[in-house]
């Protein structure tokens, strides 16, 4: 099964914004919609660590190809043998490209190396900022987005 990148729209993965709930695709969550001037800023600052303490962020990012226990067992391995800066950096580049976010304050893998827990909380603050629950994974995340758009509209009536 050949699964396409976050930053490679493609029919199964729109990237349909909007207000109206009727302007989203339907399937798969994009986001919320963001003005102009703050579309390609984090909505956090890295150092706002002490907001949300849950790191799921893998899942999301991989749309459910690297779940939270995969992605935890690499990391561990990794940083038994390597270096796991680089392993969690790469879903901030993930994310980075997806959204058209800065590489800042520093290159992905320098955050990565010298502040880990605050990248991997500003990660989380993104995703969260974006529309998506990060607790709750990529299968229900998608599953609540697909129940929002299918909802009836409130206060409409047949004219006859």
């Amino acid at each position: 099964m050949v699964r396409p990148g976050l930053d490679q729209p493609n029919q199964a993965h729109p990237q349909g914004y909007g207000n109206n709930k009727a302007d989203v695709q339907p399937n798969i969550p994009t986001g919320i919609p963001v003005n102009n001037q703050t579309q390609n800023l984090w909505s956090s600052d890295l150092f706002d660590c002490m907001n949300d303490t849950s790191k799921t962020i893998a899942e999301i990012v991989d749309e459910g190809a690297t779940t939270c226990a995969i992605g935890g067992l690499l990391y561990g391995a990794i940083f038994i043998t390597a270096f796991p800066y680089k392993y969690s950096s790469l879903f901030r580049a993930k994310i980075r490209n997806k959204y058209g976010l800065p590489e800042a304050p520093a290159p992905d893998w320098l955050t990565h190396l010298f502040c880990e827990h605050c990248a991997l909380c500003q990660e989380y603050r993104e995703l969260k900022h974006r529309g998506f629950d990060p607790k709750i994974g990529w299968a229900m995340n998608v599953q609540a987005h697909q129940q929002e758009m299918m909802a009836p509209p409130i206060g409409q009536r047949m004219m006859g």
